[in-house]
């Protein structure tokens, strides 16, 4: 029996891009940097406060004490209370003609924020959802500090393996082996995020804006930007020449990155429906704090068009089933980045429920779940 799909919304929202990094990683000139452009025109910036963010005075219009207007036409205003708040008090506004038409919105964060809650928000607030949709994380990585601060602070480890674009900011400062250490780090910790060369700020907004699954010009679904499922097909390909070639790092329990792994199953046969609902309910029901992000297009039996599934932790978006495939290929791809999760125990569950291996795409002969959730 098929289970009911909620009716597209496929470009429903505002786009929300999160903007964040580590302490000292150059977020707060990225920032400015990105200000400067016409392109940031319709945008709204929520910021924690202006002297944090120390807005050029050259580029503002006029300001109170909660917002400031660029000259540009981007707003920026400051989290007043919670990010719920903040969101729906700026939504109101803009219906009401208080504040110009933005037609995005870019949050800043502290250093030490977890991204999960920030996109939590989006998704789990009903005024918050129905207004606004995720876009895309955004995280700077300091190129001399950056080892180091991976090394050190479970933060940064985690804002990095969740990101959708990585910008790496000091590179002029950094030796050239400074940059191809992180280089290989990032790769490995999140193989399918780009990375951004970033000086002095300088980054044109294309670069951050527009990630999500939805292309902003054309409003239809760009499933193989958004999903890069061959990143991960490569990354698999490379990590056992990497622990191989790499002893100097002893694979050491303790360092953050070998707590976390971003992977992808594919999974040749169409899934059927509630089964699928059904693991995925188990799944982050009894591991949801290890599920750090999860994303992918699933063939489900009964439904002619693929559906995208996005999900951080314990919270979903709806699914939203698309116009069509991308292309000929009809395989189901889903993306996981998880910490303390190893890959074979989600194999293992998703076969439980679904009778399919998702590392071999045919029946699966496998052990049932009660051993691993």
């Amino acid at each position: 029996m098929s289970a009911p799909l909620p009716p597209p919304a496929a470009d429903a929202g505002i786009p929300v891009t999160l903007l964040t990094g580590f302490l000292g990683s150059g977020k707060t000139t990225v920032l400015n940097g990105l200000l400067r452009h016409p392109a940031m025109g319709t945008a709204a910036v929520i910021i924690n406060e202006f002297g944090a963010i120390a807005l050029d005075h050259q580029l503002v219009e006029n300001a109170r004490d909660d917002m400031i207007l660029l000259k540009s036409g981007c707003l920026c205003c400051t989290v007043k209370g919670d990010l719920i708040d903040s969101l729906r008090r700026l939504f109101l506004q803009r219906v009401r003609g208080e504040v110009p038409e933005f037609d995005r919105v870019v949050i800043e964060t502290t250093g030490l924020a977890d991204p999960a809650p920030i996109i939590h928000t989006l998704m789990a607030d009903p005024l918050v959802a129905a207004r606004y949709r995720l876009d895309g994380v955004v995280v700077t990585v300091d190129a001399v500090n950056g080892m180091a601060t991976l090394d050190e602070h479970e933060e940064a480890v985690k804002q990095a393996a969740m990101a959708d674009r990585l910008l790496l900011t000091k590179t002029d400062l950094a030796t050239p082996g400074q940059q191809a250490a992180l280089a290989a780090r990032l790769a490995l910790l999140n193989p399918a995020a780009p990375r951004v060369t970033v000086i002095a700020g300088a980054i044109e907004p294309a670069a951050v804006l527009g990630l999500g699954l939805f292309d902003p010009n054309s409003k239809s679904a760009d499933v193989g930007r958004w999903l890069r499922a061959e990143a991960y097909e490569a990354h698999d390909h490379h990590d056992h020449g990497h622990h191989e070639h790499h002893g100097h790092h002893h694979h050491d329990v303790n360092r953050h990155d070998d707590r976390v792994q971003a992977f992808c199953f594919t999974i040749d046969q169409p899934v059927e429906p509630f089964a699928f609902e059904s693991w995925l309910n188990v799944l982050t029901s009894f591991r949801g704090p290890n599920l750090l992000r999860i994303k992918g297009i699933v063939n489900l039996i009964g439904h002619d068009r693929p559906v995208a599934i996005h999900g951080v932790q314990t919270l979903f978006h709806p699914a939203v089933e698309l116009p069509a495939w991308p292309d000929g290929d009809r395989r189901s791809r889903i993306v996981f980045i998880t910490r303390d999760l190893d890959r074979a125990v989600i194999a293992e569950t998703f076969a439980a429920f679904t009778g399919t291996d998702p590392a071999a795409g045919g029946d699966a002969r496998l052990a049932g779940l009660s051993s691993h959730v």
